[in-house]
Protein backbone atom coordinates (compact mmCIF):
# COMPACT_ATOMS: atom_id res chain seq x y z
CA UNK A 1 0.00 0.00 0.00
CA UNK A 2 1.04 3.45 -1.19
CA UNK A 3 1.20 6.59 1.17
CA UNK A 4 1.54 10.07 -0.77
CA UNK A 5 1.32 13.09 1.40
CA UNK A 6 1.05 16.47 -0.08
CA UNK A 7 2.28 19.99 0.91
CA UNK A 8 0.92 23.51 -0.35
CA UNK A 9 3.88 25.48 -0.24
CA UNK A 10 3.83 29.29 -0.82
CA UNK A 11 7.16 30.54 1.14
CA UNK A 12 7.75 28.28 3.71
CA UNK A 13 11.38 28.00 3.51
CA UNK A 14 12.02 28.38 7.54
CA UNK A 15 8.97 26.08 8.57
CA UNK A 16 9.22 23.56 5.94
CA UNK A 17 12.21 21.74 7.65
CA UNK A 18 10.14 21.02 11.04
CA UNK A 19 7.40 19.39 8.47
CA UNK A 20 9.82 17.07 7.58
CA UNK A 21 10.87 16.32 11.06
CA UNK A 22 7.83 15.13 11.98
CA UNK A 23 7.07 13.05 8.96
CA UNK A 24 7.01 9.20 9.58
CA UNK A 25 9.66 7.18 7.84
CA UNK A 26 7.61 3.33 8.27
CA UNK A 27 3.87 3.22 9.46
CA UNK A 28 3.07 -0.31 9.74
CA UNK A 29 1.09 -1.62 7.12
CA UNK A 30 2.48 1.28 4.23
CA UNK A 31 4.98 -0.21 1.94
CA UNK A 32 6.03 3.28 0.66
CA UNK A 33 5.58 6.79 1.38
CA UNK A 34 5.82 9.64 -1.09
CA UNK A 35 5.98 13.63 -0.54
CA UNK A 36 4.71 15.77 -3.13
CA UNK A 37 5.84 19.81 -2.43
CA UNK A 38 3.46 21.95 -4.44
CA UNK A 39 5.13 25.23 -5.43
CA UNK A 40 2.32 27.72 -5.02
CA UNK A 41 4.60 30.44 -6.52
CA UNK A 42 7.34 30.59 -4.02
CA UNK A 43 9.28 33.09 -4.25
CA UNK A 44 12.14 31.70 -1.75
CA UNK A 45 14.06 28.78 -1.32
CA UNK A 46 11.20 26.72 -0.48
CA UNK A 47 11.86 24.43 -3.49
CA UNK A 48 16.07 24.07 -3.02
CA UNK A 49 14.89 23.45 0.74
CA UNK A 50 12.80 20.26 -0.30
CA UNK A 51 14.59 18.97 -2.57
CA UNK A 52 17.54 19.16 0.04
CA UNK A 53 14.96 16.96 2.21
CA UNK A 54 14.62 14.42 -0.47
CA UNK A 55 11.31 15.95 -2.27
CA UNK A 56 11.63 14.25 -5.75
CA UNK A 57 8.09 15.22 -6.81
CA UNK A 58 7.13 18.55 -7.18
CA UNK A 59 3.93 20.64 -8.81
CA UNK A 60 4.84 23.79 -9.70
CA UNK A 61 2.26 27.03 -10.29
CA UNK A 62 4.17 30.07 -12.08
CA UNK A 63 2.02 32.10 -10.15
CA UNK A 64 0.20 32.34 -6.70
CA UNK A 65 -3.22 30.12 -7.55
CA UNK A 66 -4.61 29.77 -3.97
CA UNK A 67 -5.02 26.75 -1.62
CA UNK A 68 -8.15 25.38 -4.06
CA UNK A 69 -5.82 25.02 -7.13
CA UNK A 70 -3.09 23.33 -4.87
CA UNK A 71 -5.42 20.69 -3.65
CA UNK A 72 -6.84 19.92 -6.70
CA UNK A 73 -3.04 19.81 -8.37
CA UNK A 74 -2.07 17.81 -5.35
CA UNK A 75 -4.84 15.11 -5.39
CA UNK A 76 -4.29 14.87 -8.75
CA UNK A 77 -0.26 14.61 -9.09
CA UNK A 78 -0.97 11.73 -5.65
CA UNK A 79 -3.19 9.47 -8.13
CA UNK A 80 -0.71 9.98 -10.63
CA UNK A 81 2.07 8.29 -8.42
CA UNK A 82 -0.13 5.42 -7.43
CA UNK A 83 -1.31 6.63 -3.91
CA UNK A 84 -3.76 4.41 -2.34
CA UNK A 85 -3.90 6.71 0.38
CA UNK A 86 -3.21 10.39 0.24
CA UNK A 87 -2.57 12.81 3.22
CA UNK A 88 -2.90 16.28 3.27
CA UNK A 89 -0.94 19.27 4.97
CA UNK A 90 0.40 22.58 5.57
CA UNK A 91 3.95 23.86 5.02
CA UNK A 92 3.60 26.17 8.13
CA UNK A 93 4.09 23.07 10.01
CA UNK A 94 0.51 24.11 11.86
CA UNK A 95 -0.41 20.39 11.98
CA UNK A 96 1.14 17.29 14.11
CA UNK A 97 2.74 15.01 11.45
CA UNK A 98 3.88 12.50 13.64
CA UNK A 99 -0.23 11.77 13.79
CA UNK A 100 -0.48 10.41 10.50
CA UNK A 101 -0.29 7.20 11.40
CA UNK A 102 -3.11 7.81 13.15
CA UNK A 103 -4.94 9.75 10.41
CA UNK A 104 -4.78 7.45 7.83
CA UNK A 105 -5.80 3.79 10.56
CA UNK A 106 -9.63 4.17 9.79
CA UNK A 107 -9.03 4.23 5.85
CA UNK A 108 -6.39 1.12 6.23
CA UNK A 109 -9.14 -0.80 8.36
CA UNK A 110 -12.03 -0.02 5.57
CA UNK A 111 -13.66 1.83 8.30
CA UNK A 112 -13.48 5.32 6.22
CA UNK A 113 -13.47 7.11 2.96
CA UNK A 114 -12.23 10.65 4.56
CA UNK A 115 -10.50 11.45 7.90
CA UNK A 116 -10.65 14.92 9.13
CA UNK A 117 -8.74 15.84 12.02
CA UNK A 118 -10.08 18.08 14.70
CA UNK A 119 -8.53 20.71 15.73
CA UNK A 120 -10.62 21.18 18.93
CA UNK A 121 -10.87 24.97 17.85
CA UNK A 122 -11.57 26.27 21.35
CA UNK A 123 -8.64 24.91 22.84
CA UNK A 124 -6.45 27.35 20.55
CA UNK A 125 -4.90 29.75 22.46
CA UNK A 126 -3.98 32.31 19.23
CA UNK A 127 -7.46 31.97 17.80
CA UNK A 128 -9.72 34.73 18.89
CA UNK A 129 -13.31 34.75 20.64
CA UNK A 130 -14.80 36.04 17.22
CA UNK A 131 -12.83 33.15 14.94
CA UNK A 132 -13.62 30.72 17.37
CA UNK A 133 -17.29 31.70 17.34
CA UNK A 134 -17.37 31.92 13.28
CA UNK A 135 -15.51 28.73 12.92
CA UNK A 136 -18.17 26.86 15.29
CA UNK A 137 -21.50 28.04 13.51
CA UNK A 138 -19.70 27.43 10.33
CA UNK A 139 -18.85 24.11 10.80
CA UNK A 140 -22.73 23.81 11.94
CA UNK A 141 -24.17 25.32 8.85
CA UNK A 142 -22.41 22.69 6.88
CA UNK A 143 -23.19 19.74 8.80
CA UNK A 144 -26.44 20.57 8.25
CA UNK A 145 -26.01 21.30 4.54
CA UNK A 146 -23.94 18.08 4.12
CA UNK A 147 -25.62 15.70 6.06
CA UNK A 148 -22.74 15.04 8.02
CA UNK A 149 -21.06 15.74 11.53
CA UNK A 150 -17.87 16.38 11.01
CA UNK A 151 -16.39 18.56 14.51
CA UNK A 152 -13.78 20.58 12.35
CA UNK A 153 -14.99 21.79 9.02
CA UNK A 154 -12.08 23.78 7.72
CA UNK A 155 -9.44 21.26 9.28
CA UNK A 156 -6.84 21.16 6.48
CA UNK A 157 -5.02 17.76 7.97
CA UNK A 158 -6.94 15.44 6.38
CA UNK A 159 -6.61 11.87 4.90
CA UNK A 160 -8.03 10.26 1.33
CA UNK A 161 -8.87 7.41 -0.01
CA UNK A 162 -7.55 6.53 -3.50
CA UNK A 163 -11.81 6.11 -4.72
CA UNK A 164 -12.84 8.96 -2.65
CA UNK A 165 -9.98 11.40 -4.07
CA UNK A 166 -11.25 10.10 -7.31
CA UNK A 167 -14.60 11.16 -6.80
CA UNK A 168 -13.90 14.28 -5.79
CA UNK A 169 -14.70 17.44 -8.16
CA UNK A 170 -13.98 21.29 -7.19
CA UNK A 171 -15.82 24.03 -8.27
CA UNK A 172 -14.84 26.71 -5.54
CA UNK A 173 -11.72 28.52 -5.59
CA UNK A 174 -12.37 29.69 -2.01
CA UNK A 175 -13.01 26.84 1.25
CA UNK A 176 -12.10 23.26 -0.83
CA UNK A 177 -12.22 21.85 2.20
CA UNK A 178 -15.91 22.60 3.02
CA UNK A 179 -17.15 21.79 -0.78
CA UNK A 180 -15.14 18.69 -0.72
CA UNK A 181 -17.19 17.69 2.86
CA UNK A 182 -20.72 18.51 0.70
CA UNK A 183 -19.54 16.42 -2.04
CA UNK A 184 -18.34 13.42 0.24
CA UNK A 185 -22.01 13.90 2.46
CA UNK A 186 -23.91 13.55 -0.72
CA UNK A 187 -21.83 10.79 -2.69
CA UNK A 188 -22.59 8.95 1.28
CA UNK A 189 -18.39 8.71 2.15
CA UNK A 190 -17.72 7.46 5.32
CA UNK A 191 -15.63 10.08 6.77
CA UNK A 192 -14.02 9.53 10.31
CA UNK A 193 -12.28 12.06 12.36
CA UNK A 194 -9.52 12.50 15.12
CA UNK A 195 -8.85 14.23 17.52
CA UNK A 196 -5.41 16.84 17.51
CA UNK A 197 -3.45 19.50 19.04
CA UNK A 198 -1.70 22.24 16.75
CA UNK A 199 1.73 22.98 16.86
CA UNK A 200 2.56 26.54 18.05
CA UNK A 201 1.55 29.45 15.11
CA UNK A 202 4.25 30.01 13.42
CA UNK A 203 3.25 33.14 11.28
CA UNK A 204 -0.39 34.50 10.12
CA UNK A 205 -2.89 33.20 8.22
CA UNK A 206 -2.95 34.01 4.26
CA UNK A 207 -6.25 32.48 3.55
CA UNK A 208 -8.05 34.56 6.27
CA UNK A 209 -7.38 37.88 5.73
CA UNK A 210 -10.56 38.74 7.92
CA UNK A 211 -12.70 36.80 9.90
CA UNK A 212 -16.40 38.61 8.07
CA UNK A 213 -14.51 38.38 4.60
CA UNK A 214 -13.87 34.69 5.25
CA UNK A 215 -16.87 33.79 7.24
CA UNK A 216 -18.83 35.72 3.46
CA UNK A 217 -16.60 33.67 1.60
CA UNK A 218 -17.28 30.56 2.93
CA UNK A 219 -20.98 31.04 3.21
CA UNK A 220 -20.91 31.79 -0.28
CA UNK A 221 -19.33 28.11 -0.98
CA UNK A 222 -21.37 26.36 1.00
CA UNK A 223 -24.50 27.47 -0.50
CA UNK A 224 -23.47 26.66 -4.09
CA UNK A 225 -22.20 23.17 -3.00
CA UNK A 226 -25.68 22.75 -1.45
CA UNK A 227 -27.85 24.35 -4.48
CA UNK A 228 -25.57 22.30 -6.45
CA UNK A 229 -26.66 18.88 -4.81
CA UNK A 230 -29.91 19.61 -3.44
CA UNK A 231 -31.42 22.47 -6.02
CA UNK A 232 -34.76 21.05 -5.63
CA UNK A 233 -35.42 20.85 -1.81
CA UNK A 234 -34.50 24.73 -2.08
CA UNK A 235 -36.30 25.72 -5.03
CA UNK A 236 -39.33 24.10 -3.32
CA UNK A 237 -38.95 25.63 -0.22
CA UNK A 238 -39.11 29.00 -1.85
CA UNK A 239 -41.46 28.03 -4.07
CA UNK A 240 -44.16 27.13 -1.13
CA UNK A 241 -42.87 30.15 0.84
CA UNK A 242 -43.95 32.69 -2.20
CA UNK A 243 -47.33 30.60 -2.56
CA UNK A 244 -48.17 30.81 0.84
CA UNK A 245 -47.39 34.31 0.65
CA UNK A 246 -48.91 34.98 -2.19
CA UNK A 247 -52.61 33.49 -1.45
CA UNK A 248 -52.80 35.19 1.88
CA UNK A 249 -54.22 38.64 -0.03
CA UNK A 250 -56.77 36.25 -1.86
CA UNK A 251 -57.75 34.17 0.88
CA UNK A 252 -58.26 37.92 2.97
CA UNK A 253 -60.13 39.11 -0.41
CA UNK A 254 -62.55 36.08 -0.01
CA UNK A 255 -63.04 36.15 3.57
CA UNK A 256 -64.30 39.59 3.51
CA UNK A 257 -66.36 39.12 0.35
CA UNK A 258 -68.50 36.15 2.39
CA UNK A 259 -68.44 38.25 5.54
CA UNK A 260 -68.66 41.84 4.40
CA UNK A 261 -71.63 43.41 2.54
CA UNK A 262 -69.29 45.76 0.87
CA UNK A 263 -66.04 44.25 0.54
CA UNK A 264 -65.38 44.98 -3.09
CA UNK A 265 -63.19 48.24 -3.54
CA UNK A 266 -60.30 49.45 -4.88
CA UNK A 267 -58.99 49.39 -1.41
CA UNK A 268 -58.01 45.87 -2.18
CA UNK A 269 -56.62 46.42 -5.92
CA UNK A 270 -52.94 46.93 -3.94
CA UNK A 271 -52.88 43.76 -2.31
CA UNK A 272 -54.36 41.50 -4.75
CA UNK A 273 -51.62 42.60 -7.03
CA UNK A 274 -48.59 42.16 -4.75
CA UNK A 275 -50.16 38.52 -4.61
CA UNK A 276 -51.10 37.83 -7.89
CA UNK A 277 -47.14 38.86 -8.39
CA UNK A 278 -45.89 36.33 -5.49
CA UNK A 279 -47.83 33.28 -7.05
CA UNK A 280 -46.13 34.58 -9.98
CA UNK A 281 -42.78 34.02 -8.37
CA UNK A 282 -43.82 30.85 -6.98
CA UNK A 283 -44.94 29.42 -9.99
CA UNK A 284 -41.63 30.29 -10.89
CA UNK A 285 -39.80 29.16 -7.95
CA UNK A 286 -41.06 25.72 -8.68
CA UNK A 287 -39.84 25.59 -12.46
CA UNK A 288 -36.65 26.42 -11.52
CA UNK A 289 -36.60 23.63 -9.22
CA UNK A 290 -37.74 20.90 -11.63
CA UNK A 291 -35.02 21.93 -14.10
CA UNK A 292 -32.65 22.60 -11.48
CA UNK A 293 -33.30 18.83 -10.44
CA UNK A 294 -32.70 17.71 -14.04
CA UNK A 295 -29.55 19.57 -14.18
CA UNK A 296 -28.19 17.87 -10.74
CA UNK A 297 -29.12 14.59 -12.69
CA UNK A 298 -27.03 15.04 -15.71
CA UNK A 299 -23.99 16.29 -13.47
CA UNK A 300 -24.47 13.07 -11.30
CA UNK A 301 -24.51 11.09 -14.86
CA UNK A 302 -21.08 13.36 -15.71
CA UNK A 303 -19.28 13.02 -12.14
CA UNK A 304 -19.90 8.96 -12.51
CA UNK A 305 -18.77 9.17 -16.10
CA UNK A 306 -15.46 11.01 -14.78
CA UNK A 307 -14.92 8.60 -12.16
CA UNK A 308 -14.78 5.40 -14.78
CA UNK A 309 -12.22 7.60 -16.84
CA UNK A 310 -10.55 8.76 -13.69
CA UNK A 311 -9.69 4.93 -12.31
CA UNK A 312 -8.67 3.93 -16.21
CA UNK A 313 -6.71 6.62 -16.46
CA UNK A 314 -4.93 6.17 -13.18
CA UNK A 315 -4.93 2.75 -13.71
CA UNK A 316 -2.98 3.14 -17.53
CA UNK A 317 -0.71 5.27 -15.46
CA UNK A 318 0.47 2.83 -13.18
CA UNK A 319 0.63 -0.18 -15.60
CA UNK A 320 2.73 1.74 -17.38
CA UNK A 321 5.17 3.25 -15.03
CA UNK A 322 5.35 -0.78 -13.74
CA UNK A 323 6.58 -1.71 -17.42
CA UNK A 324 9.12 1.03 -17.89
Amino acid sequence: MKLVIFIPCLNEEETLPLVFETIPKKIPGIDEIEVIIVDDGCTDNTVEIARRLGVKHFVHHVKNKGLAFSFRDGIRKSLELGADIIVLTDGDNQYPQERIPDLIRPIQDGKADIVIADRQITSIEHFSASKKLLQKVGTWVLNKAAGTNVPDGTSGFRAYSKQAAIELNLITRYSFGMETIIQAGNKRQAIATITIKTNPKTRDSRLMKSNLGHARRSGIAIMRGFMMYNPYGIFVTLGIILLIAGAIPFLHYVYLDITTSHANGPHHLQSLIIGAVLLNASFIAFTLGFVADLIRINRSLIEDSLDIIRNMEYKSKQTHSKEE
